[in-house]
């Protein structure tokens, strides 16, 4: 293998791993012009495999010596597909000096962002889709989508007020599955149900809000496992879901709760619902 190891921790080529908020790194500011779509940071090989599996392109790697056996596989792919992205060895030292990270999960890159496929181009030929609505806990993000792997989902749809699902840390609680499952982001903004539900309608797609209501139906209700084609919309889970979007979808449904218990973590209901209507 080919190896940098730099003394000099002030390299510019190491900005993203340190000087860069989220922010910065969406944009691309101040590091690369010629990428409109920005960077972003992948954590740990699983999630650095997935995101290669993708197409997505890396810039560097960046790797604690202390993992470099760990993680010579996803080293060496790199170099032998992307010869052009150094790869940066650094001491647990320079490490924690660089990045402020006391735990470190394996090797991390720096990935150009890619261009966002739109709604029709992720809908198209999808049975099964989640529709995230204002979720902005990154952990609950990557939950959400690990679970829409898992069990079969064909794509998710984001809100504009969604955590950014190729955060550091949302694609490390994802497993790499933002990879893996296509999603786009939603135009508009709070109200962007009474415009896109009709269109998802015209596409014989059948929407669920999950909302605690009345006359909520039973997440069993066999009308809904039966759906040809069925999005459900999941919200936040301190304000729930906008009355506008409750309305303008087909249905209202529930978990059905026990013992005085009135909601669950909104990670924990999307993996009861994908399993539940797959």
């Amino acid at each position: 293998m080919s190896l940098v190891r730099l003394g000099d921790l002030s390299d510019r080529r190491l900005r993203p791993y340190s000087g860069m908020t989220d922010g910065q790194l969406k944009r691309g500011e101040g590091f690369r012009r010629d990428n409109p779509q920005g960077l972003f940071i992948g954590e740990s090989a699983r999630v650095i495999e997935r995101a290669l599996d993708a197409g997505v392109r890396p810039l560097s790697l960046l790797v604690d010596d202390r993992w470099l056996e760990h993680d010579r596989a996803i080293v060496e792919r790199v170099q032998a597909v992307h010869p052009e992205a150094p790869v940066f060895l650094v001491t647990s030292e320079q490490h924690r000096e660089l990045t402020g990270y006391e735990v470190v999960r394996g090797a991390l890159a720096c990935f150009e962002r890619p261009e966002p496929p739109n709604v029709d181009d992720v809908l198209q030929g999808a049975r099964r889709i989640a529709i995230l609505e204002d979720i902005t806990n990154y952990a609950n993000m990557g939950a959400i989508f690990r679970s829409a792997a898992a069990l079969g989902w064909d794509a998710v749809l984001v809100t504009p007020s969604c955590h950014d699902p190729y955060y550091r840390r949302c694609a490390r609680v994802s497993m790499g599955a933002v990879f893996q499952v296509p999603w786009a982001r939603i135009e508009g903004g709070r109200d962007w149900a009474p415009s896109l539900v009709p269109r998802l309608r015209g596409q014989n797609i059948a929407t669920v809000a999950l909302a605690l209501r009345g006359d909520s139906l039973d997440l069993r209700d066999s009308r809904l496992a039966s759906a040809e084609r069925l999005a459900v919309v999941l919200g936040t889970e301190g304000d729930g879901l906008a009355d506008s979007t409750i309305s303008a979808c087909d249905h209202t449904v529930m978990i059905p709760m026990h013992h005085g218990a009135d909601s669950l973590n909104v990670a924990a209901c999307a993996a009861i619902a994908f399993w539940e209507l797959q």
